[in-house]
C-alpha cells in the first residue's frame, strides 16, 4: 500500500535515527523530508504544514536528550499522522439481523468486486451472508456478482430482467430476512446526478440499510474530499471504502481528504484478490506505513487461515517438536502462501519494514516458495513422509519430474532441515507472548 510514500517515510526515519547528533538543523531536515513525502502523495498542503509544525513544536522539547529523543520524535511523527487520519478506527458493528449494507458510488471504482470482498470478510467471521444485486443500470452487473458469489460460496439474489431496483428488494424481501448480513450492490453513474440520487434514495427507503458505504478509488487523491462531501450531503453516507490502494501515489491524499470531509473510512482495498480487504485502523495503517510493523493484523490473518480448516493437533505437535516431515512442511508453505506476498508479510513484522530488504530479494523468495511446492508435488507419498530416504538417485528423478535442477531439490531439503531444527529449538514457546511485547507500543527500532 502506498509504496512510494511508505518508502520515502522509512528512508527519512532511517537517516534521522542513524544521525549521530540530533539538533534543530537535523530535526528541520527530517521534517522537510516528511513534508516532501506527504506532498508527493497528494496530501493537502495546509494539512502537511500543520503536521510539520506540530512535529517541530513537540520535538524541540526533546532535542539534546540523545537516543531517547530519537525514539520519542519518531513517536511524535506516528501520533501526528494517526491524528489526521481520525485516530480511532470506525468498525462496522453488527447490531441487528439482518444487518443491511448498501454500497453506492460512481462507475470504475470497483463497487461490485468490493461487495464480494465485504461478503467474504464477514463470512470468514462466522456470519451468514448474502449479496443483493440492485445494479440495474450497468450491463452484466448481475452476472458479474453471481460469478463472484460462486467464488466465495455466497448466495446472490437479483433479477437481470428487472429494471427497477425497488422491485428486486420487494421480490426477495422474505429471502434476505434469513441472513445475518445483506450486502447490496447499487447502480452507479459517470457522475453524481439527480437521477442517481433519486434512485438510491428510493432504494434506501425500501431496503432501510444500517450502513451506506461510498466506494471510491484512492487514485482520486484530494478529489475524494469533494466527492465524499457531495455524496454525504445528498445521501447521508455512513462511511467510505477506498479501493485501488495498492501502489497509488494519490492514496495519501484520498485518505486524508475523507478524514477532513468527516466521512470515516471503514475499509480499504489492498489488492485485486477477493481477500485483499482490510478494516481501516489508523494506528495499524500508520505503523505499517512507517515500517514499524503491524503484528496484530499479521496474527489475525494467520488465525483466519487456520480457521478455514479443522486444526490438526497432531501436526501442531510434530511441528513444535521438530519431528514434522515434508508433507507437513508442504502444508505450512501452502498456508503461508494464502497470507499473500512476502513483501506484505514483511511489512507487518515490527522493524522489518525499515530494514531495507530489497523488493527484488522478496520476489526471488516468493518464486522460490512456488518452486519448492512444485518439487514436493513430484515426490512420492513415502518420500514426503520419510525425507531421510531421499538420496542421489531420488533427487535426480524428482528434479527431472518437477522441471527443476538437482541443486533446487537439495536447497529445498536444506531449508526443510533448517526449519525443522529451528522449530525444535523453540520447544513449543507461545509466539503470542512475542506479540504482546508490541501491542499498543512503538517497537524498538533495529538500528
Amino acid at each position: 500500500m502506498l509504496n512510494k510514500l511508505s518508502e520515502a517515510l522509512k528512508s527519512s526515519m532511517k537517516k534521522f535515527i542513524q544521525a549521530i547528533f540530533i539538533d534543530e538543523k537535523t530535526l528541520n531536515q527530517f521534517v522537510n523530508e516528511i513534508q516532501r513525502a506527504l506532498l508527493q502523495s497528494d496530501v493537502a498542503v495546509d494539512l502537511v504544514f500543520e503536521i510539520s509544525e506540530n512535529i517541530k513544536k513537540r520535538a524541540k522539547e526533546e532535542i539534546g536528550k540523545g537516543e531517547v529523543a530519537k525514539e520519542y520524535i519518531i513517536k511524535i511523527v506516528y501520533e501526528e499522522l494517526v491524528k489526521i487520519l481520525g485516530e480511532k478506527g470506525h468498525k462496522i458493528q453488527i447490531t441487528e439481523k439482518p444487518f443491511k449494507i448498501l454500497l453506492i458510488g460512481l462507475f470504475g471504482n470497483g463497487k461490485t468486486t468490493t461487495a464480494a470482498k465485504i461478503a467474504k470478510f464477514f463470512k470468514k467471521r462466522g456470519y451468514n451472508v448474502c449479496l443483493l444485486a440492485l445494479d440495474t443500470f450497468r450491463p452484466a452487473a448481475y452476472e458479474q456478482l453471481v460469478q463472484l458469489g460462486k467464488q466465495i460460496n455466497v448466495n446472490v439474489f437479483g433479477d437481470p430482467d428487472e429494471k427497477n431496483a425497488v422491485n428486486i428488494i420487494k421480490k426477495y424481501e422474505n429471502e434476505i430476512k434469513k441472513y445475518d448480513i445483506v450486502i447490496a450492490d447499487s447502480s452507479g453513474r459517470d457522475a453524481l446526478k439527480q437521477d442517481m440520487i433519486d434512485e438510491i434514495k428510493a432504494v434506501e427507503n425500501a431496503l432501510k440499510p444500517q450502513e451506506i458505504l461510498l466506494v471510491q478509488g484512492a487514485d482520486i487523491g484530494q478529489g475524494a474530499k469533494e466527492q465524499a462531501t457531495a455524496f454525504k450531503n445528498a445521501l447521508n453516507i455512513t462511511g467510505v471504502v477506498l479501493t485501488k490502494m495498492d501502489g497509488t501515489a494519490k492514496g495519501g491524499g484520498a485518505i486524508t481528504a475523507c478524514s477532513i470531509a468527516g466521512a470515516p473510512i471503514k475499509f480499504i482495498g489492498t489488492g485485486e484478490k477477493i481477500d485483499d480487504l482490510e478494516e481501516f485502523e489508523p494506528k495499524r495503517f500508520v505503523s505499517r506505513l512507517l515500517g514499524l510493523g503491524d503484528i496484530e493484523t499479521l496474527l489475525e490473518k494467520a488465525k483466519e487461515i487456520a480457521e478455514e480448516k479443522t486444526p490438526d493437533k497432531e501436526l501442531e505437535k510434530r511441528i513444535m517438536s521438530g519431528k514434522f516431515n515434508l508433507l507437513d512442511f508442504k502444508a505450512q508453505l501452502e498456508a503461508m502462501s494464502k497470507m499473500g506476498p512476502l513483501s506484505k508479510i514483511i511489512d507487518m513484522l515490527p522493524g522489518f519494514g525499515m530494514a531495507g530488504i530489497p523488493k527484488e530479494m522478496l520476489s526471488v523468495q516468493q518464486d522460490k516458495l512456488k518452486k519448492f511446492k512444485v518439487i514436493m508435488d513430484s515426490m512420492t507419498k513415502e518420500e514426503l513422509e520419510h525425507p531421510e530416504i531421499i538420496k542421489s538417485s531420488r533427487i535426480e528423478r524428482i528434479a527431472k519430474g518437477s522441471g527443476t535442477s538437482v541443486s533446487d531439490v537439495k536447497e529445498l531439503l536444506k531449508q526443510y532441515e533448517q526449519i525443522k531444527k529451528l522449530m525444535k529449538g523453540l520447544k513449543g514457546k507461545d509466539i503470542q507472548k512475542l506479540a504482546k511485547r508490541f501491542k499498543g507500543k512503538i517497537p524498538k527500532l533495529p538500528f
